[in-house]
């Protein structure tokens, strides 16, 4: 016979809650508590039904007696409150003025400014809990201006980009990147460290180079190119001027461009004038507002990143391919050759 007596309302109730309360915890205790007063089984028998021991059966059942169902239905988990809360905005202020570049830092640094002493997995929970994650370090040119570099967007680049919008104009980003036939590591998802085959002999040899100049379209994305073996240099710039000037017959053209010396040269500027070529310079130092980087960098990531070739005919090769297929990556570089630019403001440069 049931030692457990229960109304038949609160037997319903314990029925349902048993199967549909959202904590697992609470519907074990649910469990045993249904199981003495339906059944009449001994602690022991429940223990082994729940995988419970028999005492905290035991100790459920007394908890029901004295307290009713809310007593079994109460939780305090999450209810915990780390004792360095005390002191979050001395250590989230210290933290953003000067970020740890880890754990360990961050927990000798707490010591310091607290003398409370946590393991490292407490450390990282409370920065989590204060929106600290571990996030790599931006680039930014020492001597770029991020105001100049506003002003820039806001006046020149968009009255520019308002004439490319309207079909008024051509307007194009140009620069050039130099790519070298080394080894080039890059993160992977392996069970074992892996290795990748480096060039054998000395780099520097001009057929262990290849240079790549290139103008992104920004209505478009469309992309031309002119690569060689030796250098960039004003003659370069300006047989690129005339291949860009044949590709866009009949509207005017502008070429947003770094401040590289062979492309201030009087030569370069002359002959841009006498094709109707605009040279909109950017701020000095400024990469990230020259979207073609981005192309660059992908560029790197899908040739050279984990590959390994083993004569420079093989390497020139895979560039050339690269910018030749350049279709197979239209996804990816559809949304990666966006008109959103990389700005700074003084808050979020690092000053350690």
């Amino acid at each position: 016979m049931p030692t457990l007596q229960i109304s038949e309302a609160e037997m319903r109730k314990l029925d349902t809650e048993r199967f549909s309360h959202k904590q697992v915890i609470v519907q074990r205790r649910l469990h045993c508590v249904y199981l003495k007063a339906r059944m009449g089984l001994t602690n022991e028998q429940i223990g082994q039904c729940m995988s419970v021991h028999a005492n905290q059966v035991g100790q459920y059942i007394r908890s029901y007696q004295a307290e009713g169902l809310d007593k079994l239905t109460t939780t305090r988990y999450g209810t915990n409150r780390s004792v360095l809360e005390d002191y979050a905005d001395l250590l989230t202020a210290s933290f953003n003025e000067c970020p740890p570049l880890s754990l360990a830092e961050a927990r000798h640094r707490i010591i310091e400014l607290t003398g409370i002493e946590r393991d490292v997995s407490r450390v990282e929970d409370f920065l989590k809990r204060h929106g600290f994650t571990y996030r790599k370090c931006g680039y930014l040119p020492g001597k770029a201006d991020p105001k100049k570099q506003q002003q820039w967007l806001e006046e020149s680049f968009k009255t520019e980009l308002q004439a490319a919008q309207e079909g008024k104009k051509v307007l194009l980003f140009m620069d050039a990147a130099h790519f070298v036939l080394s080894h080039f590591c890059c993160m992977m998802w392996c069970i074992k460290r892996l290795y990748i085959r480096s060039g054998t002999g000395r780099i520097g040899s001009p057929s262990d180079r290849i240079n790549v100049l290139g103008a992104l379209n920004v209505i478009t994305q469309q992309v031309t190119t002119l690569t060689n073996t030796t250098y960039i240099n004003a003659e370069v710039i300006i047989d690129f001027l005339g291949q860009l000037r044949k590709q866009y017959p009949g509207l005017p053209i502008t070429i947003i461009l770094d401040n590289a010396r062979y492309q201030h040269c009087k030569a370069v500027i002359a002959f841009a004038e006498n094709l109707n070529i605009k040279l909109l310079f950017l701020p000095a130092y400024s990469p990230n507002l020259n979207i073609i980087e981005r192309l660059w960098k992908f560029a790197k990531k899908q040739v050279l990143y984990g590959r390994y070739y083993p004569n420079p005919a093989h390497f020139h090769q895979a560039i050339t391919s690269f910018f030749d297929q350049m279709d197979i990556h239209q996804n990816q570089l559809t949304s990666l050759l966006t008109l959103k630019f990389q700005t700074f403001d003084h808050s979020r440069i690092y000053a350690p």
